[in-house]
């Protein structure tokens, strides 16, 4: 049997943070054959070498086919009980905030969200934080000052719409290859430019019109010097700064910046900016060269100060994008799958928001601030705090800062689980309890999350094309994301008395946060 009559199912490649699509279909043989899926927005069919490969990461080999207690074999309802009972007991004894759970963006939407509701909704802690803290989290900050909630504001398709492509600490080709042969594709018919920011000659160099070789952590300099530029050369947008405050703010503060302390020449400098300047349809791609990184959010927020002084944000090919390195790290963060999040883009610290997700959850109990992030995490495991931990489709002994210190905490752990399926033998002290979960490429795609009543008169924001707590469809326009108002730090008190407003921030602080009114 080859395996041809046999049914196929519609999923999603596990790799990078392209997200493509595949179908799945049984050869006949035990195995598992992989094509791109054609009708997928992602990849429209194509597939790269890892992506191809999928039917070989389906086999049983080396992988955990039950749980298993202090290395030994069990079943599923005593190694559930003894979680579910630790889990109780420890939470009697010491509150909910002596347990957390530590997640991934390799997880489904839906296991992201049911995760994130048991967490903050039915124990009650918001001690629940992701991997995606480790790729994403200055991006998320960036876009919290920028749009006051973590939005990305662009799609695949404005690569493919604009006319000067701009990577900063992205080596597409690499990382993101389906999407650079998109990008390809669309500049060969287009006849779309090309520029690479990176310290680094990386493959995404070959054949770019610019190659921008600055210092290690000077891109706040250089796109500093960008708005500068922009307001020098009357390239500011007149109509789109009318619903922004804190311009000149802004402005004083990058020209206290210096462009020189990137290392490029003045020529190269002038050269990036009059382009930049001087074509209408910009889309600024960044991701792990801009985010891992001490001053990250700045980045990621000079960046967007570029393109909100300019109001070349939320248009067909105009815009920043930023690409994530896990396949649903953008899904996580929109069910609220980090410590000071909540579903569908909503505030933990909003007391509205929090009663409006508590109300559709039908929950007993909601934490009324931030839980403990991935690294403090950790060390509130290490100096007791933490109890009982639960790590699902994720390594933090491999992949934390401080890999000794995070190994020794876990070892000490009272109740230490984790929901893996590694082939090895656990070290000494790792998880007392592994759950395999199903192997190989993930489910078919999920259904949006069921939509919730109105949260009053908070504002409401969310990626445009899914669904928000209100269930109304957000829609692409420059003015969308003019209606803001935008504070100098996330920290400060946020006011909505005067929302469709913006307003700048200093570039030391790197942003323009923007807050929008929900749409009529």
């Amino acid at each position: 049997m080859d395996g041809t009559a046999l049914p196929s199912v519609c999923s999603t490649c596990p790799y990078c943070g392209v997200g493509c699509g595949v179908v799945l279909q049984p050869d006949g043989a035990g195995g598992l054959l992989v094509k791109g899926d054609k009708a997928h927005p992602a990849n429209f069919g194509k597939l790269c070498s890892k992506g191809s490969a999928l039917g070989e990461t389906v086999g049983l080999d080396g992988r955990l086919l039950s749980p298993r207690l202090h290395g030994r074999d069990t079943d599923w309802d005593i190694a559930l009980g003894l979680v579910a009972d630790r889990f109780r007991q420890t939470i009697a004894e010491h509150g909910p905030d002596s347990v957390a759970f530590y997640v991934s963006g390799q997880l489904l939407t839906e296991d992201y969200y049911v995760a994130n509701k048991l967490m903050k909704g039915f124990i009650g802690s918001a001690n629940i934080d992701t991997n995606s803290r480790l790729c994403m989290a200055s991006t998320v900050a960036g876009h919290r000052r920028a749009f006051g909630t973590d939005t990305v504001p662009q799609t695949y398709e404005d690569l493919e719409q604009a006319d000067l492509v701009v990577l900063v600490g992205s080596n597409l080709a690499w990382c993101h290859p389906v999407l650079y042969q998109r990008l390809l594709k669309s500049r060969k018919a287009r006849g779309s430019k090309l520029v690479v920011i990176d310290p680094r000659r990386t493959a995404s160099c070959d054949g770019a019109d610019l190659h921008l070789p600055l210092k290690i952590g000077s891109d706040v300099a250089l796109f500093n010097g960008l708005l500068q530029h922009i307001h020098d050369s009357g390239a500011i947008d007149a109509g789109f700064a009318t619903h922004v405050d804190g311009m000149e703010e802004a402005l004083a503060a990058a020209r206290a910046d210096d462009p020189g302390a990137t290392g490029l020449s003045a020529a190269q400098l002038d050269a990036f900016y009059r382009l930049w300047t001087g074509t209408e349809k910009v889309v600024t791609v960044f991701s792990q060269g801009v985010n891992q990184s001490s001053s990250g959010s700045d980045k990621v927020n000079s960046i967007l100060n570029c393109h909100l002084a300019t109001g070349r944000i939320g248009k067909p090919g105009c815009g920043p994008l930023s690409v994530t390195g896990q396949p649903n790290a953008m899904g996580g963060r929109e069910v609220g799958g980090l410590a000071n999040m909540l579903a569908c883009h909503l505030d933990l610290e909003n007391a509205s928001h929090r009663h409006a997700v508590q109300q559709f959850w039908q929950a007993p109990a909601m934490p009324t601030g931030p839980g403990l992030k991935a690294v403090d995490l950790f060390r509130a495991v290490g100096d007791g705090r933490v109890k009982a931990l639960w790590i699902i489709h994720t390594n933090p002994a491999v992949t934390l800062p401080d890999a000794d210190a995070v190994r020794d905490a876990i070892a000490g752990c009272e109740l230490p689980w984790s929901a893996t399926s590694p082939a090895k033998p656990t070290p000494p002290g790792w998880p007392m309890s592994c759950c395999p979960p199903p192997p190989g490429p993930r489910n078919p795609a999920p259904s949006p999350i069921p939509t919730a009543p109105s949260a009053g008169n908070a504002p409401r924001c969310r990626c445009r094309g899914r669904p928000g707590l209100t269930g109304t469809s957000w829609q692409r326009s420059a003015g969308a994301w003019a209606g803001s108002r935008i504070s100098t730090m996330p920290a400060r008190p946020r006011s909505f008395a005067n929302m469709p407003r913006c307003r700048v921030s200093p570039a030391n602080w790197g942003a323009i946060s923007t807050y929008r009114p929900w749409p009529a």
